[in-house]
């Protein structure tokens, strides 16, 4: 992260808006422009449009338009840390999430599949990485289970050329040749069959399942040989039961690889909701819900039985030509607010335009874009089994770090080094 940023926060929101972008300071507005009737709405704060706009805006100076920009490009990626997790979970979660809520924005946002698709670059990303995980790991998969498979992006992911060859083989197959099979599971059936009809489904052996529930899984113990889940976990009310019950399906000594929404995912947009809501509306609406962090997802992942666990966080920033675009690909995304009790009622239009303003304030772009920075979570984790490496005793090592080291006391050795060098230097 940049040391300008030091807002925390949590937001992912969604809008429609006209089929033009329009770049808008608190100042500008376009005149005699009327919205569509659009759900505005996101992860973590919910707002709503609704209707028209009842007259034209009053302007300064004239709107800049620009054409939409369907793909934003992935400007930078900054891997952050990589560490083993040990901290321990807290209580159990509570009810934050209406499942049946996520379930119809889902299915709406696959109606619409050439948008659909073309708001997809985060999510084959972030199935591209987590795929190439799979190369750390020597051995084959008779079986794997794609947990919330969306629109079966680890699968177009895996069947794509190895990203990492052998330098001593002609050809590189694909990641395809490691798994004999592989079911993609989701609750959205129109999600999960959309792209049913593309040619990669011949070169992967896959199973569409529709679940009626992604909380509960109804498979037999020792089922899977691997399970991945891709940007989909974010949505679970009861993680701590999830990930007990995939360490009941994975067989002994199987891996379980998982990438999700987290930390500081779209702080930028959350930060200047917020100011705009205080400075037009006198305080700030409780639209935010929890995201789970880097320590905490170490804790849970021990704590349904997990061993030798790693867990690691990634930043994807994405450039938008503004928030607009930004909130529509996101709602595109089915990525739209669930939780439960979410205030009802539109957003105030001044608030959008402030929105619009701060947001360039504080995290815009030299080249006019703006930022938005998507926080990756990502865990490995591996069901116990007998034939496991295991940690060597506390005090059974054989070799002293003195003998490494040349022998003797090592402290006192460093301090005559010390003393040495400075009396060069003097």
């Amino acid at each position: 992260m940049d040391a300008q940023q030091p807002v925390r926060g949590r937001a992912l929101v969604a809008a429609n808006f006209a089929g033009v972008e329009i770049e808008l300071d608190l100042v500008q507005a376009l005149s005699k422009c009327w919205t569509s009737p659009a759900a505005f709405s996101g992860s973590f704060f919910h707002t709503s449009v609704n209707g028209h706009f009842p007259a034209p805006f009053a302007i300064m100076k004239p709107a800049t338009l620009r054409p939409f920009l369907p793909r934003p490009a992935i400007r930078r990626r900054t891997c952050l840390s990589r560490s083993y997790a040990v901290q321990s979970p807290g209580n159990p979660t509570l009810q934050i999430f209406n499942r049946h809520t996520k379930f119809q924005q889902k299915e709406r946002a696959a109606a619409d599949v050439e948008r659909s698709r073309q708001v997809d670059y985060l999510k084959d990303e972030v199935a591209m990485r987590l795929s190439e995980r799979l190369l750390d790991i020597n051995r084959h998969f008779n079986h794997v289970l794609d947990l919330g498979a969306n629109s079966c992006n680890i699968a177009r992911a895996l069947t794509l050329p190895d990203p990492d060859p052998d330098p001593s083989k002609t050809t590189s197959p694909p990641l395809t040749s490691r798994i004999s099979h592989l079911t993609a599971a989701d609750s959205s059936r129109a999600m999960l069959y959309r792209d049913a009809e593309l040619p990669f489904n011949k070169d992967i052996n896959l199973t569409r399942e529709v679940l009626d529930d992604e909380e509960r899984l109804l498979y037999e113990a020792n089922t899977f040989d691997a399970v991945l889940s891709s940007l989909s976990m974010h949505w679970i009310n009861d993680l701590p039961s999830l990930l007990a019950q995939i360490n009941h399906v994975l067989k002994p000594d199987a891996p379980f690889i998982a990438a999700m929404f987290g930390g500081d995912t779209l702080y930028e947009l959350r930060t200047s909701l917020q100011l705009a809501d205080q400075e037009r509306r006198g305080g700030v609406s409780t639209h935010v819900s929890p995201l789970a962090d880097v320590r905490d997802m170490g804790g849970l992942l021990q704590k349904a039985g997990f061993k030798m666990l790693t867990v690691d966080v990634d930043d994807i920033i994405v450039d938008f030509p503004d928030s607009f675009a930004l909130m529509q690909d996101l709602q595109a995304m089915g990525e739209s607010n669930a939780v439960l009790g979410r205030e009802a009622g539109p957003i105030q239009r001044d608030v959008l335009l402030a929105n619009e303003g701060i947001y360039r304030e504080l995290h815009g772009n030299e080249d006019g874009t703006i930022p938005a920075t998507f926080r990756m979570i990502y865990m490995i984790g591996w069901k116990e089994g007998p034939n496991q490496g295991q940690p060597l005793p506390r005090g059974s090592g054989q070799i002293n770090i003195k003998d490494i080291l040349g022998g003797g006391d090592v402290r006192q050795e460093l301090q005559i080094n010390t003393i040495a060098e400075e009396t060069q230097e003097q």
